[in-house]
């Protein structure tokens, strides 16, 4: 990655837009809408990972271990919980 690139305030910005979907594949190509897919679920075997290994429970645990947004870490925790990944 170039120098200077942040890559948790990107993952943090990318997972903010997932809230916004349906205004997302609205506007998206495809092609964009696949690679966006397939970075979320690279981005849900972390916090698999994360939630396993850690024991977290919580979205402000998850904020606090991997620098995602409060939204996000809720996002993810809900997806997860509801698709029975998690408990």
């Amino acid at each position: 990655m170039d120098e200077g690139v942040d890559p948790k305030q990107m993952c943090q910005s990318l997972v903010n837009k997932v809230a916004q979907s349906e205004q997302l594949a609205a506007v998206a190509e495809p092609e964009v809408l696949i690679l966006f897919e397939d970075w979320l679920e690279e981005l849900a075997k972390e916090v698999i990972d994360q939630v396993t290994a850690a024991d977290i429970a919580t979205d402000a645990a998850l904020v606090e271990a991997t620098g995602l947004s409060r939204a996000g870490a809720t996002f993810l925790l809900t997806k997860l919980r509801r698709e029975g990944k998690i408990k």
